[in-house]
């Protein structure tokens, strides 16, 4: 019996331990800051897209582990960027989206992130299109990166400051960790 009663004990605390949560917040800037504040204290979180009916006018959202809920919470409102609202994942309906996805081409890879696309041919790691978003700074953002190899350039934070520019950034992020990867 005490075999049992262990079993279900450890398998309780490694849901808990693998609970996640969301938070929602009113725009992306307020994403952006919340997510500086959490990474500047190391907590394990990673910016999602919200199921659409829990959206509150951002199309991003924050994933942190349930078990720190309390601690980012209070984190969070002492330095002045409260989220709207907060829900535990665990139910399948509120399941974050995932913002990547990623397009194998054969010389080439694709990565999509939230509305941005970046595609590098594999081989010589050029940056070969720049894609997406609807914000002024897009053209400009492809002009700079386009034809650079993903060693040599700039960072997409360094040069937009709009949604689409963190987009972009997150897409430049996960493919440099794709195709950089040894």
């Amino acid at each position: 019996m005490r075999f049992f009663k262990n079993f279900f004990k450890k398998e309780k605390a490694q849901a808990q331990k693998h609970s996640r949560g969301i938070l929602i917040f009113e725009n992306t800037s307020e994403v952006i800051k919340a997510e500086n504040i959490l990474k500047k204290y190391d907590y394990d979180i990673k910016v999602v897209g919200p199921p659409a009916h829990l959206r509150k006018g951002c199309d991003l959202a924050i994933e942190f582990p349930l078990v720190e809920a309390m601690g980012i919470l209070t984190l969070l409102e002492k330095e002045g960027h409260p989220p709207l609202d907060w829900f535990p994942s665990n139910d399948e309906n509120l399941k974050p989206v995932d913002l990547f996805h990623v397009k194998d081409y054969g010389n080439y890879l694709m990565v999509r992130a939230a509305n941005m696309k970046i595609t590098v041919h594999k081989s010589t790691l050029k940056i070969v299109n720049i894609s997406g978003g609807g914000c002024p700074d897009v053209p400009y953002l492809a002009a700079m990166l386009v034809g650079k190899k993903l060693t040599e350039a700039p960072q997409p934070k360094t040069l937009g400051h709009t949604l689409c520019g963190y987009a972009l950034q997150l897409a430049y992020d996960k493919i440099k960790e794709l195709c950089l990867r040894s």
